[in-house]
């Protein structure tokens, strides 16, 4: 059975019965599929020859399907000794199958043990059937499934790549024409590489023209099977077809990267270089890691559900399925960070609240191992106590702890990684390919030809950047001794949150308060967490009054945010280059802008960090490799740490 809340792929056979993606295939069967992979699309690219001895490798496919075209490219990449270092296989899929389904085919189509073996282990990193970007990544992460759940339509025009290899792939011309529009055309000139190739089964004229009118040369070879004839060529263009060329790898003699700062967004940066073989030398100012608001004892991690699906719920949720993968990935390699994996629970501020947010989680038919409403009755079971209201439940989310997080990463990086504690950096100074990094009594501490400022507060003013709204927000944590309240079975979140960590210790919080930079703890702060605790969980009232508040445990931390809440993740722009180019650049779009060479950012994550910060790392990762972007480009855009740079320029107010 398919799953009811993603649709089903259907089409309808020549007699005009109706089609089951489940035992049926538009094209073929699953074994033909094997052959018509290897025969169109390895062999109609040139595969895998022309991926040897190359450091990164991407193909794109306009159609995902069941996937045996990656399962085929990812059995010749494994049997090939002369095979590129890393593989991206970058996909969209519109109507993707349930992973039942896809056990199903495999079972009942894949004799051969290698590609059952491939397939299987697809299956078991199978995304959640959620929209957006999903990156699965295997073999050590040497090949890398990026897929895109949405109509390809939409998504080729966010992706962000450059592509070696097309397997134009998809339903036949005359049953889905959208996926053959002149739209997907031009979409793949914009992200095709010097050369690259395409391979496609269909031969109709309109396709011959759309490849034409795009820059790409053409050739008709003999078929397969059932097709007379396909098409094969590669992208020429003899005049110019796009404003942006794709992304390409930084420019470097040696691989070796500055990361400032070892919180989570410095720490999860380590861990993706050091895993792509960077070497990577790390400062931090203070003794260890996570020792500001990456320090504090727990800290939640969920997505974000909106009525509107906004840019911050899509971001979040493209960072929260990461994460998940990235903490799994490192918890197999014999790092566990202390995490609880019992779900969390998001309480409805109102009743309206909740009724919207449930409207919200079936419009968009988010799946169960997703989210799940919740009456108040059911999460009064989930939660082991009353609650005030119902809300929402998040099956993966959960809590962390941020600090055995980091060290996790930090253990993962291995002898790849410098550990250099108690340097405080005040400034930087790029000079021919290198970038110098200077300690506040003016000494030279480090170079590398990649510096990556990830410490918060001081990014802005270490990176030397005018356009960085950036602001401090206090938040103190509560610890609630064991028998204060009463036990919660997992974390309960809405006005403020409540944890149960470790020895029966419950911590709640935190704080909001802007621009206050006192460190001591308050006891009206404690009393203002249990206060807010107690809206959603009426057991925590009253439980501790202002005298026994003074006496209470706590944590302060400052995080850091943008003036717009979202983080600044990315490369940063030449600003000095934007204010004279300023008059030239008022209408510019993000591309437009100059950008600093081996200059990139990863702060302001606020509250967001657990779920932020491996996204933000792989994004910066991709960037400087020139590898396909993790997230969609609109996406990147928002998090962009040159936004408001540009909103300036817009606004004419940079001179």
């Amino acid at each position: 059975m398919t799953d009811p809340l993603i649709p089903a792929v259907l089409a309808f056979r020549d007699n005009g019965t109706p089609f089951s993606p489940l035992y049926d295939d538009i094209y073929h069967s699953a074994v033909g599929g094997l052959e018509q992979a290897h025969y169109v699309f390895l062999r109609g690219n040139a595969l895998p020859e022309r991926w040897q001895g190359r450091r990164t490798f991407t193909v794109l496919e306009t159609g995902f399907g069941m996937g045996i075209n990656f399962l085929v490219t990812w059995a010749a990449w494994r049997a090939d000794p002369s095979r590129c270092e890393r593989l991206h296989f970058v996909s969209t899929e519109k109507h993707p199958f349930t992973v039942a389904d896809l056990r199903s085919v495999y079972a009942a189509t894949l004799s051969d043990p290698v590609m059952a073996e491939l397939a299987d282990t697809l299956a078991n990193a199978w995304p959640m059937l959620v929209p957006g970007t999903h990156r699965l990544e295997f073999e050590d992460g040497r090949v890398v499934l990026t897929l895109v759940l949405a109509d390809a339509v939409d998504s080729l025009p966010a992706l962000r790549l450059r592509a070696d290899a097309f397997y134009l792939d998809g339903f036949a011309p005359a049953r889905n024409p959208e996926l053959w529009s002149p739209a997907i055309f031009k979409a793949l000139a914009r992200l095709a590489g010097e050369g690259a190739t395409f391979a496609t089964y269909s031969s109709a004229g309109d396709i011959k023209r759309a490849l034409t009118q795009c820059g790409f040369e053409y050739r008709k070879v003999d078929g397969f099977g059932w097709k007379r004839a396909m098409l094969v060529g590669h992208f020429a263009p003899r005049w110019r077809v796009r404003r942006y060329e794709p992304p390409v790898p930084l420019a470097l003699d040696e691989r070796h990267a500055v990361v400032i700062g070892a919180g989570l967004a410095g720490c999860a940066v380590i861990e993706r270089l050091a895993a792509r073989g960077w070497r990577v030398t790390s400062l931090e100012r203070h003794g260890s890691v996570a020792q500001d608001a990456s320090g504090n004892p727990a800290g939640v991690f969920h997505p974000m559900i909106s009525r509107d699906d906004s840019v911050a719920s899509r971001v979040t949720r493209a960072g929260f399925l990461y994460a998940l993968r990235r903490w799994a990935a490192l918890e197999r390699l014999g790092h566990r960070p202390s995490r609880g994996g019992q779900g969390l629970l998001q309480i409805a501020a109102d009743d309206d609240e909740a009724r919207a947010i449930s409207d919200a989680i079936a419009a968009f038919r988010y799946p169960s191992d997703y989210v799940t409403p919740v009456s108040a009755a059911d999460a009064q079971k989930l939660a082991g106590m009353p609650l005030a209201r119902g809300g929402w439940f998040f099956p993966q989310g959960g809590w962390i702890d941020p600090a055995s997080l980091c060290a996790a990463q930090f253990a993962a990086a291995g002898s790849l990684l410098e550990r250099r504690f108690g340097v405080e950096v005040v400034r930087l100074e790029r000079s021919g390919a290198q970038w110098t990094v200077f300690d506040t009594a003016g000494q030279a501490v480090a170079r590398a030809p990649v510096v990556i400022v990830a410490s918060a507060h001081d990014a802005a003013r270490i990176a030397g950047l005018q356009h960085a709204p950036t602001r401090s927000i206090r938040g103190q944590l509560t610890l609630l001794p064991s028998g204060t309240v009463p036990a919660l079975r997992l974390p309960v979140i809405g006005e403020g949150y409540a944890v149960p960590l470790a020895n029966g210790v419950t911590l709640t919080g935190a704080t909001y308060e802007l621009d206050d930079p006192d460190t001591s703890l308050r006891a009206d702060g404690h009393l203002e967490n249990i206060e807010r605790v107690a809206q959603m969980l009426p057991a925590f009232t009253g439980a501790i009054d202002a005298t026994q508040s003074t006496a209470l445990a706590g944590r302060v931390a400052f995080r850091c945010v943008t003036s717009d809440r979202m983080p600044m993740i990315g490369q940063l722009a030449d600003e000095t280059q934007a204010a004279y180019d300023a008059r030239r650049l008022r209408g510019a779009w993000p591309l437009d802008l100059p950008r600093t060479d081996g200059l990139y950012g990863a702060f302001a994550y606020g509250s967001r960090g657990l779920v932020w910060a491996a996204l933000g790392a792989e994004l910066i990762a991709s960037q400087i490799e020139g590898e396909p972007w993790p997230v969609e480009r609109d996406l990147a855009e928002d998090i962009d740490p040159a936004r408001f740079l540009l909103r300036a320029l817009r606004q004419g107010t940079v001179s």
